[in-house]
């Protein structure tokens, strides 16, 4: 059983229901579900070094990948102590970011698994949420995996979410 499961994928492909059917799956160890989205929503509302723009995008400064270096290291000493952790990440970076996920999770069994969804699906989802930014899911919907090596891939673009987790679970135990 790996110590941390990643999940990558971009805006509203699914990785935040897939982690919530895991963690039921994989009782009755408890394990912890935290995202970029986590990170995001502690950081004050203005100067954190990330913008969002009306149109989807995303622009990251060297504040943020400040914190976000430390967030990182934070997740892997907590799976380090015994606390197994999902992680909902977006890989905007592509192999950048799973290199410093990569480096930052040494020395841990990591299960790493694209969660993949078409742009048209992932942008109709978007458009239900309130909390999303248009642009958002079909810009990162193919970007968040070029380059990326997966021991597993997943796509929830006609399959469900417990599913999903149900095959994940499986590779992992």
């Amino acid at each position: 059983m790996p110590q941390v499961i990643v999940l990558n994928g971009g805006s509203s492909s699914g990785k935040s229901t897939i982690a919530r059917e895991l963690q039921t799956l994989l009782l009755p160890s408890p394990w912890l579900t935290l995202s970029v989205d986590t990170l995001i929503q502690a950081l004050p509302p203005s100067g954190a070094g990330i913008e969002f723009a009306a149109d989807g995008s995303i622009t990251v400064g060297p504040a943020f990948r400040r914190i976000e270096d430390a967030w990182m290291r934070g997740v892997a000493a907590m799976a380090a102590a015994g606390a197994p952790v999902i992680i909902d990440e977006v890989f905007l970076g592509g192999p950048h970011s799973q290199n410093r996920w990569s480096k930052a999770l040494t020395g841990l069994d990591v299960l790493w698994v694209g969660v993949h969804c078409d742009a048209r699906v992932a942008a109709a989802r978007e458009a239900a949420r309130p909390d999303r930014t248009p642009g958002m899911a079909s810009s990162q919907a193919t970007l968040v995996h070029e380059g990326v090596t997966y021991d597993l891939t997943v796509n929830t673009t006609g399959t469900g979410a417990a599913e999903c987790a149900g095959e994940i679970a499986g590779h992992a135990g």
